[in-house]
């Protein structure tokens, strides 16, 4: 499977078609701003949202990530000139923002890459969790140096209970990992933001098939869990993951984590990245979870905020009843 990327992002979640994905998901349409002056350059993507609220008989928009991770980020510039290429950034991108009647802007920083501490001057940023990966660059064996060793007992008990795995590149067909991914989500009473329906999978197949990893886990010759992993340049990201209900007692996720690990190693990948809990508490049982096959490490998520027009957002704000203390973002989207 190749390592490079298609236009060469430091990571598949720069990529436009990666960035389309999603349009349908937060009802938008995918933009970039691409920024270039004397010291440097600046590459941006976002899904640029309608506000179904109409102020002053003008329609408003706002922007947000697409799914995962992403916000701007420094494709060339000399250590020393960045806060000059921030600086002249923000000031085009105000403009392009007024210009579009963009109100406000959240972004979700890649925590790998770590981009945030370079527009902290823009954004009001909160480090909200940590992300937790397997390290595999340096590492002879990541499996004992990483996976913990409950993590590890829980592995040589599934194997010598007969279970398999096989590990797939460039998959065909998604329709065994659909399946499962769906039963899971049913059984773990998953809102509907995360049911990605046939459309999207098929996307996924259309343009990133060579980027696809699925880890099946096998039993009795039928598939009873399965890991889909995007896998770009030096990164593996864990995407989605399903186990059926009646095999959860033979611990197939530790067999998905377990089988990455190996060809992660064989392919000489750097990291496998798991992402962080379903909630900010460091004792969030994902979180505990993920933290048994990286602990050594781990990054810190950021998310960054920003008002563009702060007189419009008020109006909006008023509008929908949600003033005061909130901490959702935008407020006026909360739906609660």
């Amino acid at each position: 499977m190749s390592k490079v990327g298609f236009r060469n992002f430091p990571d598949i979640y720069f990529e436009p078609e990666y960035g389309q994905l999603y349009e349908k998901m937060e009802q938008g349409k995918l933009e970039q701003f691409h920024f270039k002056n004397d010291v440097g350059s600046i590459f941006y993507q976002f899904i640029k949202r309608p506000i179904d609220i109409s102020i002053d008989n003008k329609e408003y928009y706002d922007l947000v990530t697409p799914y995962g991770y992403g916000g701007p980020l420094i494709i060339e510039c000399n250590e020393k000139y960045k806060t000059k290429l921030v600086n002249d950034f923000k000031v085009e991108f105000h403009k392009y923002c007024r210009q579009n009647y963009i109100v406000s802007e959240f972004v979700r920083f890649h925590p790998v890459l770590d981009n945030a501490k370079d527009f902290q001057s823009i954004y009001k940023l909160e480090s909200i969790r940590k992300t937790v990966g397997t390290n595999i660059y340096g590492n002879e064996d990541p499996i004992r140096s990483e996976f913990s060793k409950s993590a590890r007992k829980s592995i040589r008990r599934a194997l010598n209970s007969q279970v398999n795995f096989r590990v797939i590149e460039k998959p065909t067909s998604l329709s065994n990992f659909i399946g499962i991914y769906y039963s899971t989500m049913d059984r773990n009473d998953a809102s509907d933001y995360y049911y990605f329906d046939d459309e999207y999978f098929n996307n996924c197949l259309k343009l990133f098939k060579d980027q696809i990893l699925l880890v099946e886990v096998i039993y009795e010759e039928k598939v009873i869990a399965a890991g889909f992993y995007f896998v770009y340049g030096d990164f593996i990201h864990a995407h989605l993951s399903g186990t059926l209900t009646e095999y959860l007692h033979l611990s197939p996720a530790y067999i998905i984590k377990y089988a990455t690990a190996i060809w992660a190693k064989e392919n000489n990948i750097q990291l496998i990245h798991y992402g962080g809990g379903t909630t900010n508490s460091e004792h969030d049982p994902l979180y505990q979870f993920k933290k048994k096959f990286g602990r050594n490490t781990e990054f810190e998520f950021h998310v960054g905020k920003k008002l563009w027009d702060e007189e419009t957002y008020e109006k909006l704000c008023q509008n929908t009843g949600m003033i005061g203390d909130t901490n959702y973002f935008p407020a006026y989207r909360n739906k609660a």
